[in-house]
Protein backbone atom coordinates (compact mmCIF):
# COMPACT_ATOMS: atom_id res chain seq x y z
CA UNK A 1 0.00 0.00 0.00
CA UNK A 2 1.09 3.57 -0.70
CA UNK A 3 1.74 5.98 2.15
CA UNK A 4 -0.69 8.81 2.92
CA UNK A 5 1.40 11.41 1.05
CA UNK A 6 1.80 9.20 -2.05
CA UNK A 7 -0.59 8.13 -4.76
CA UNK A 8 -0.78 4.80 -6.58
CA UNK A 9 0.65 5.00 -10.08
CA UNK A 10 -2.07 4.38 -12.66
CA UNK A 11 -0.41 6.05 -15.65
CA UNK A 12 3.18 6.00 -16.90
CA UNK A 13 4.72 9.03 -18.58
CA UNK A 14 7.33 8.06 -21.16
CA UNK A 15 9.79 10.89 -21.76
CA UNK A 16 11.20 9.53 -25.01
CA UNK A 17 14.13 11.30 -26.66
CA UNK A 18 14.53 14.44 -24.57
CA UNK A 19 17.09 16.80 -26.07
CA UNK A 20 16.52 15.50 -29.58
CA UNK A 21 13.08 16.95 -30.24
CA UNK A 22 14.59 19.79 -32.26
CA UNK A 23 15.15 17.16 -34.93
CA UNK A 24 11.98 15.19 -34.23
CA UNK A 25 10.87 15.35 -37.87
CA UNK A 26 14.11 13.72 -39.00
CA UNK A 27 13.86 11.12 -36.21
CA UNK A 28 10.28 10.33 -37.14
CA UNK A 29 11.11 9.88 -40.83
CA UNK A 30 14.19 7.71 -40.18
CA UNK A 31 12.45 5.44 -37.68
CA UNK A 32 9.28 5.20 -39.76
CA UNK A 33 11.18 4.23 -42.91
CA UNK A 34 13.27 1.72 -40.94
CA UNK A 35 10.09 0.22 -39.49
CA UNK A 36 8.59 -0.15 -42.97
CA UNK A 37 11.79 -1.85 -44.16
CA UNK A 38 11.70 -4.23 -41.18
CA UNK A 39 8.08 -5.18 -41.86
CA UNK A 40 8.73 -5.57 -45.60
CA UNK A 41 11.91 -7.64 -45.23
CA UNK A 42 10.62 -10.02 -42.57
CA UNK A 43 7.18 -10.36 -44.17
CA UNK A 44 8.92 -11.23 -47.43
CA UNK A 45 10.89 -13.98 -45.67
CA UNK A 46 7.63 -15.37 -44.22
CA UNK A 47 5.89 -15.30 -47.62
CA UNK A 48 8.83 -16.93 -49.43
CA UNK A 49 9.20 -19.76 -46.93
CA UNK A 50 5.43 -20.34 -46.84
CA UNK A 51 4.86 -20.36 -50.61
CA UNK A 52 8.08 -21.69 -52.22
CA UNK A 53 8.23 -25.49 -52.00
CA UNK A 54 12.02 -25.94 -51.89
CA UNK A 55 12.25 -23.53 -48.93
CA UNK A 56 9.98 -25.75 -46.83
CA UNK A 57 12.92 -27.28 -44.96
CA UNK A 58 13.73 -27.06 -41.24
CA UNK A 59 16.29 -24.25 -41.46
CA UNK A 60 13.94 -21.90 -43.30
CA UNK A 61 10.99 -23.02 -41.19
CA UNK A 62 12.87 -21.78 -38.11
CA UNK A 63 13.90 -18.65 -40.01
CA UNK A 64 10.22 -17.92 -40.70
CA UNK A 65 9.45 -18.00 -36.97
CA UNK A 66 12.51 -15.83 -36.27
CA UNK A 67 11.20 -13.30 -38.79
CA UNK A 68 7.78 -13.45 -37.11
CA UNK A 69 9.36 -12.75 -33.72
CA UNK A 70 11.32 -9.83 -35.22
CA UNK A 71 8.15 -8.29 -36.67
CA UNK A 72 6.22 -8.69 -33.43
CA UNK A 73 9.08 -7.32 -31.31
CA UNK A 74 9.44 -4.20 -33.42
CA UNK A 75 5.68 -3.69 -33.70
CA UNK A 76 5.30 -3.88 -29.91
CA UNK A 77 7.55 -0.83 -29.55
CA UNK A 78 8.00 1.28 -32.69
CA UNK A 79 4.42 2.53 -33.37
CA UNK A 80 4.20 3.97 -29.85
CA UNK A 81 7.75 5.30 -30.15
CA UNK A 82 6.77 7.20 -33.31
CA UNK A 83 3.79 8.66 -31.44
CA UNK A 84 6.09 9.75 -28.58
CA UNK A 85 8.46 11.44 -31.03
CA UNK A 86 5.58 13.32 -32.65
CA UNK A 87 3.97 14.39 -29.35
CA UNK A 88 7.32 14.78 -27.51
CA UNK A 89 6.03 12.62 -24.66
CA UNK A 90 3.98 9.46 -24.23
CA UNK A 91 1.36 8.42 -21.73
CA UNK A 92 0.35 4.84 -21.13
CA UNK A 93 -1.81 3.23 -18.49
CA UNK A 94 0.06 1.10 -15.97
CA UNK A 95 -1.66 -2.03 -17.30
CA UNK A 96 -0.78 -1.01 -20.85
CA UNK A 97 2.84 -0.48 -19.85
CA UNK A 98 3.04 -3.92 -18.21
CA UNK A 99 1.42 -5.45 -21.29
CA UNK A 100 4.06 -3.88 -23.54
CA UNK A 101 6.81 -5.14 -21.24
CA UNK A 102 5.27 -8.63 -21.36
CA UNK A 103 5.07 -8.70 -25.16
CA UNK A 104 8.55 -7.22 -25.55
CA UNK A 105 10.00 -9.89 -23.26
CA UNK A 106 8.36 -12.79 -25.09
CA UNK A 107 9.09 -11.60 -28.64
CA UNK A 108 12.64 -10.62 -27.78
CA UNK A 109 13.86 -13.60 -25.80
CA UNK A 110 12.16 -16.31 -27.86
CA UNK A 111 14.78 -15.46 -30.46
CA UNK A 112 17.48 -16.89 -28.17
CA UNK A 113 15.87 -20.32 -28.35
CA UNK A 114 14.98 -20.09 -32.05
CA UNK A 115 18.58 -19.21 -32.93
CA UNK A 116 19.77 -22.09 -30.73
CA UNK A 117 17.37 -24.45 -32.51
CA UNK A 118 18.72 -23.24 -35.85
CA UNK A 119 22.26 -24.02 -34.69
CA UNK A 120 21.13 -27.53 -33.70
CA UNK A 121 19.68 -27.93 -37.19
CA UNK A 122 23.04 -26.96 -38.73
CA UNK A 123 24.83 -29.32 -36.35
CA UNK A 124 22.72 -32.28 -37.46
CA UNK A 125 22.99 -31.37 -41.15
CA UNK A 126 26.79 -31.16 -41.08
CA UNK A 127 27.86 -33.52 -38.29
CA UNK A 128 25.20 -36.21 -38.66
CA UNK A 129 23.81 -35.93 -42.22
CA UNK A 130 22.68 -39.57 -42.50
CA UNK A 131 20.22 -39.16 -39.62
CA UNK A 132 19.26 -35.57 -40.40
CA UNK A 133 15.97 -36.34 -42.14
CA UNK A 134 14.74 -38.67 -39.41
CA UNK A 135 15.83 -36.39 -36.56
CA UNK A 136 14.50 -33.17 -38.10
CA UNK A 137 11.08 -34.23 -39.32
CA UNK A 138 8.10 -31.82 -39.49
CA UNK A 139 6.75 -32.94 -36.11
CA UNK A 140 10.11 -32.39 -34.43
CA UNK A 141 10.42 -28.91 -35.96
CA UNK A 142 6.92 -28.00 -34.78
CA UNK A 143 7.65 -29.27 -31.27
CA UNK A 144 10.90 -27.27 -31.09
CA UNK A 145 9.17 -24.07 -32.17
CA UNK A 146 6.15 -24.52 -29.87
CA UNK A 147 8.47 -25.48 -27.02
CA UNK A 148 10.53 -22.31 -27.52
CA UNK A 149 7.50 -20.03 -27.49
CA UNK A 150 5.89 -21.85 -24.56
CA UNK A 151 9.02 -21.90 -22.40
CA UNK A 152 9.74 -18.20 -22.90
CA UNK A 153 6.08 -17.32 -22.24
CA UNK A 154 6.14 -19.22 -18.93
CA UNK A 155 9.41 -17.61 -17.80
CA UNK A 156 8.39 -14.08 -18.75
CA UNK A 157 4.95 -14.59 -17.18
CA UNK A 158 6.56 -15.49 -13.86
CA UNK A 159 8.46 -12.20 -13.87
CA UNK A 160 5.43 -10.15 -14.87
CA UNK A 161 3.38 -11.70 -12.06
CA UNK A 162 6.12 -10.69 -9.62
CA UNK A 163 6.25 -7.13 -10.99
CA UNK A 164 2.48 -6.74 -10.61
CA UNK A 165 2.75 -7.56 -6.90
CA UNK A 166 4.94 -4.50 -6.17
CA UNK A 167 3.75 -1.10 -5.07
CA UNK A 168 4.24 1.78 -7.48
CA UNK A 169 3.76 5.05 -5.66
CA UNK A 170 4.78 8.63 -6.36
CA UNK A 171 7.00 8.95 -9.45
CA UNK A 172 5.31 7.87 -12.67
CA UNK A 173 7.75 8.78 -15.45
CA UNK A 174 10.55 6.83 -17.15
CA UNK A 175 13.39 8.21 -19.24
CA UNK A 176 12.89 5.77 -22.11
CA UNK A 177 10.87 5.36 -25.29
CA UNK A 178 9.05 2.20 -24.19
CA UNK A 179 8.28 0.24 -21.02
CA UNK A 180 11.54 -1.65 -20.55
CA UNK A 181 12.19 -3.88 -17.53
CA UNK A 182 14.84 -1.76 -15.81
CA UNK A 183 13.01 1.61 -15.84
CA UNK A 184 9.76 0.01 -14.68
CA UNK A 185 11.42 -1.81 -11.78
CA UNK A 186 13.14 1.44 -10.77
CA UNK A 187 9.70 2.99 -10.22
CA UNK A 188 8.70 0.31 -7.70
CA UNK A 189 8.61 1.43 -4.09
CA UNK A 190 8.71 -2.16 -2.79
CA UNK A 191 11.81 -4.26 -2.17
CA UNK A 192 12.80 -5.65 -5.60
CA UNK A 193 15.73 -7.80 -4.50
CA UNK A 194 13.84 -11.07 -4.99
CA UNK A 195 12.73 -9.96 -8.47
CA UNK A 196 16.28 -9.01 -9.45
CA UNK A 197 17.52 -12.42 -8.32
CA UNK A 198 14.72 -14.09 -10.27
CA UNK A 199 15.54 -11.99 -13.32
CA UNK A 200 19.22 -12.94 -13.05
CA UNK A 201 18.42 -16.67 -12.91
CA UNK A 202 15.93 -16.44 -15.79
CA UNK A 203 18.38 -14.40 -17.86
CA UNK A 204 21.03 -17.07 -17.41
CA UNK A 205 18.53 -19.70 -18.55
CA UNK A 206 17.22 -17.69 -21.52
CA UNK A 207 20.45 -16.05 -22.71
CA UNK A 208 23.53 -17.84 -21.39
CA UNK A 209 22.41 -21.47 -21.84
CA UNK A 210 21.25 -21.03 -25.48
CA UNK A 211 24.44 -19.09 -26.25
CA UNK A 212 26.61 -21.78 -24.67
CA UNK A 213 24.70 -24.41 -26.64
CA UNK A 214 25.31 -22.47 -29.87
CA UNK A 215 29.04 -22.22 -29.12
CA UNK A 216 29.26 -25.97 -28.44
CA UNK A 217 27.40 -26.86 -31.65
CA UNK A 218 29.64 -24.60 -33.73
CA UNK A 219 32.77 -26.05 -32.16
CA UNK A 220 31.53 -29.49 -33.26
CA UNK A 221 30.64 -28.12 -36.70
CA UNK A 222 34.08 -26.53 -37.07
CA UNK A 223 35.85 -29.74 -36.07
CA UNK A 224 33.75 -31.74 -38.54
CA UNK A 225 34.45 -29.27 -41.37
CA UNK A 226 38.22 -29.29 -40.70
CA UNK A 227 38.24 -33.10 -40.88
CA UNK A 228 36.62 -33.12 -44.34
CA UNK A 229 39.07 -34.22 -47.01
CA UNK A 230 37.54 -32.24 -49.88
CA UNK A 231 38.00 -28.47 -50.10
CA UNK A 232 34.71 -28.22 -52.01
CA UNK A 233 32.86 -30.06 -49.24
CA UNK A 234 34.40 -27.79 -46.60
CA UNK A 235 33.32 -24.67 -48.48
CA UNK A 236 29.83 -26.04 -49.04
CA UNK A 237 29.45 -27.04 -45.39
CA UNK A 238 30.60 -23.64 -44.17
CA UNK A 239 28.32 -21.79 -46.61
CA UNK A 240 25.27 -23.64 -45.23
CA UNK A 241 25.79 -22.12 -41.77
CA UNK A 242 27.46 -18.78 -42.59
CA UNK A 243 24.18 -16.84 -42.66
CA UNK A 244 23.08 -18.27 -39.33
CA UNK A 245 26.48 -17.60 -37.78
CA UNK A 246 26.22 -13.97 -38.90
CA UNK A 247 22.78 -13.70 -37.26
CA UNK A 248 24.21 -15.19 -34.03
CA UNK A 249 26.95 -12.55 -33.97
CA UNK A 250 24.48 -9.73 -34.72
CA UNK A 251 21.88 -10.83 -32.16
CA UNK A 252 24.20 -11.59 -29.25
CA UNK A 253 26.40 -8.63 -30.11
CA UNK A 254 23.45 -6.29 -29.54
CA UNK A 255 22.41 -8.15 -26.37
CA UNK A 256 25.89 -7.82 -24.89
CA UNK A 257 26.06 -4.15 -25.90
CA UNK A 258 22.73 -3.33 -24.24
CA UNK A 259 22.55 -5.58 -21.19
CA UNK A 260 26.08 -6.68 -20.26
CA UNK A 261 28.09 -3.44 -20.31
CA UNK A 262 29.45 -2.10 -16.98
CA UNK A 263 26.91 -0.14 -14.96
CA UNK A 264 27.34 3.50 -13.99
CA UNK A 265 25.13 6.48 -13.31
CA UNK A 266 24.56 7.11 -17.02
CA UNK A 267 23.89 3.48 -17.95
CA UNK A 268 20.09 3.73 -18.00
CA UNK A 269 20.22 6.82 -20.22
CA UNK A 270 22.75 5.27 -22.59
CA UNK A 271 20.85 1.96 -22.72
CA UNK A 272 17.84 3.84 -24.05
CA UNK A 273 19.81 4.49 -27.24
CA UNK A 274 21.54 1.12 -27.21
CA UNK A 275 18.10 -0.51 -27.17
CA UNK A 276 17.56 0.79 -30.70
CA UNK A 277 20.17 -1.74 -31.85
CA UNK A 278 18.11 -4.58 -30.43
CA UNK A 279 14.70 -3.27 -31.45
CA UNK A 280 15.45 -1.93 -34.94
CA UNK A 281 18.95 -2.88 -36.14
CA UNK A 282 18.76 -6.65 -35.60
CA UNK A 283 15.26 -7.14 -37.10
CA UNK A 284 16.41 -5.09 -40.09
CA UNK A 285 19.66 -7.01 -40.54
CA UNK A 286 18.29 -10.57 -40.33
CA UNK A 287 16.37 -10.59 -43.65
CA UNK A 288 19.20 -8.64 -45.33
CA UNK A 289 21.76 -11.19 -44.16
CA UNK A 290 19.77 -14.12 -45.50
CA UNK A 291 18.89 -12.29 -48.72
CA UNK A 292 22.51 -11.47 -49.49
CA UNK A 293 24.20 -14.64 -48.25
CA UNK A 294 21.76 -17.43 -49.12
CA UNK A 295 21.44 -18.59 -52.71
CA UNK A 296 18.06 -20.30 -52.20
CA UNK A 297 16.51 -17.15 -50.76
CA UNK A 298 17.84 -15.14 -53.72
CA UNK A 299 16.40 -17.67 -56.17
CA UNK A 300 13.04 -17.73 -54.35
CA UNK A 301 12.90 -13.93 -54.33
CA UNK A 302 13.68 -13.83 -58.05
CA UNK A 303 10.99 -16.42 -58.72
CA UNK A 304 8.43 -14.46 -56.68
CA UNK A 305 9.27 -11.22 -58.50
CA UNK A 306 9.07 -12.95 -61.90
CA UNK A 307 5.65 -14.38 -61.05
CA UNK A 308 4.50 -10.96 -59.84
CA UNK A 309 5.59 -9.20 -63.03
CA UNK A 310 4.16 -11.97 -65.22
CA UNK A 311 0.74 -11.70 -63.56
CA UNK A 312 0.73 -7.90 -63.85
CA UNK A 313 1.88 -8.05 -67.47
CA UNK A 314 -0.93 -10.47 -68.38
CA UNK A 315 -3.50 -8.29 -66.64
CA UNK A 316 -2.34 -5.18 -68.50
CA UNK A 317 -2.86 -6.81 -71.89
Amino acid sequence: MCEDNQTQVTEIRILGFRGLYKIKTLLFIVFFLTYIMILTGNLLIIILVTTIDYLKVPMFYFLKHLATADMLLTTSVVPMMLDIIFLEEGRLSFIGCITQLYCFGIFGFVQCFLIAVMSYDRFLAICNPLRYTSMMGPNVCLQLVIGSWLLVTILISSEIVMVCQFNFCGLNYIDHFFCDFGPIVDLATSDTSILMLQDFVISIFMIFFPFAFIIITYICIFITIVKMSSTHRRRKAFSTCSSHLTIVCTYYGTLITVYMTPSNENTSHINKYRSLLYIMATPLMNPIIYSLRNRKIKEALQKLLNNFWTVNWNRSK
